[in-house]
């Protein structure tokens, strides 16, 4: 059964095939031209504008108070669920950079690893096969709240992460996941925010040589979502598998930003998001890009993105990219789809019987599960399920009127 736990002691010691921390000055520049220098300093992250590359499919209207933010002791009500074994403590700003996958890439992120004061360790030790999932649900009750999270997980190990973000709250997050060697991991995060949320961060995982790790990432609610998610590898032989899910209402804006890194030989990547928009002003942006460098020989990587637009009024930016600096791969590509209903799907179901606003709902529901069923877990794919379901119940009456 899993246990509660309150433990506040410090243990840093890093467990035997975790990449070791961090060396102060020894990150490299990433030849990336969506992938800003990395920095600590948060004078490197000046205020954007939105001229910015990075930043010019940003409401920042509506992001800045993520870019003013200031030191608050507001945070977010954490209810957590641990297996036996696994621990979860406090650690501080200094410590909390030495274990960090990288430093800060964008000021919303800088603002968080600042503002929060500590940050938190969830460590799953080595040869852990852990049978229930970690689960930590954070709650936000308004406020500005910095939060900086270091995930470790241990060489061998097997595990479960839910990271459940919901209520009301304006966000800058700063996570960092290390995989250890061998290790076969999956961290899920749900963005299922109050419709007035704001939350932005950057979350950056390490894989390990050999390493298997799975990232489904769901953003649901909230008014604003920019998250940037960045993957690199420790050795070869380490394989990822990143799925995205997103609903966008009317004028909402969700935005992810992804970068695989492919540092190291013989590793896989392959990723999938798919968003649906309904509403007038819903907007969704998607950048994908993958740098394969030089050193990266025999590596395999693909990237999709799919958006199904279901009302009027909407909007998606889908911009996938691949930077290569060697032809010595066993295989590269991208897709980008955005449009509406299949025909053909809806001509299937129509000709048995079927009436065609129950067909449209139908291909929806559809379009969501392909990507749910492959998180693992019964009870996160029930959840994801259901909130699909509360969706379409919305937009159904505007897809009829459409149809």
């Amino acid at each position: 059964m899993p246990t509660e736990t309150t433990d506040t002691g410090l243990e840093l010691t890093t467990p035997e095939g975790v990449p070791a921390p961090n060396v102060a000055g020894a990150v490299e520049t990433v030849a990336s031209h969506l992938h800003p220098t990395p920095s600590w300093d948060l004078a490197d992250h000046p205020e954007p504008t939105g001229r910015e590359e990075v930043w010019r499919f940003t409401p920042m209207k509506r992001i800045r108070p993520l870019l003013r933010a200031e030191v608050t002791s507001d945070n977010l009500t954490w209810q957590t669920s641990l297996p036996a074994g696994v621990s979860l403590t406090s650690i501080d700003s200094e410590q909390a950079r030495e274990l960090a996958v990288e430093a800060p890439l964008d000021r919303v992120s800088a603002l968080a690893a600042q503002n929060a004061g500590y940050a938190a360790l969830l460590d799953i030790p080595a040869e852990s096969e852990l049978s229930e999932p970690v689960l930590l649900t954070g709650t936000g009750t308004g406020g500005v709240v910095s939060d900086h999270m270091v995930i470790r997980v241990g060489a061998f190990s097997k595990a479960t992460v839910i990271l459940h973000y919901k209520g009301d709250v304006t966000f800058a997050e700063k996570l960092d996941v290390r995989v250890g060697d061998g290790a076969k991991v999956s961290i899920v995060t749900l963005q299922d925010w109050d419709d007035t949320a704001v939350h932005g961060g950057q979350r950056s995982v390490l894989v390990g040589r050999d390493a298997h790790v799975k990232m489904v990432t769901t953003s649901l609610g909230g008014d604003v979502i920019r998250l940037q998610e960045d993957v690199r590898y420790a050795g070869p032989g380490g394989e990822l598998e990143q799925y995205g899910l997103y609903f966008v209402d009317a004028g909402q804006h969700i935005q992810h930003r992804i970068f695989v890194d492919h540092n190291a030989p013989q590793t896989k990547s392959n990723v999938d998001y798919r968003g649906a928009l309904q509403g007038d002003g819903a907007h969704s942006v998607w950048i994908g890009d993958v740098l394969i460098r030089k050193v990266a020989e025999g590596i395999e990587t693909y990237e999709s993105n799919k958006n199904l637009v279901l009302t009027d009024g909407c909007k998606a930016d889908s911009v996938p990219n691949l930077e290569i600096e060697t032809g010595e791969i066993a295989g590269a590509g991208h897709s980008s789809t955005t449009g509406r209903f299949d025909d053909n799907q809806l001509f299937y179901l129509m000709s048995r019987g079927i009436p065609e606003p129950e067909a449209r709902r139908l291909v929806v529901h559809g379009f969501f599960v392909d990507i749910v069923r492959r998180i693992g877990v019964e009870t996160v794919e029930a959840r994801l399920m259901e909130a699909v379901e509360k969706e379409l119940a919305v937009v159904a009456p505007t897809i009829e009127q459409q149809a």
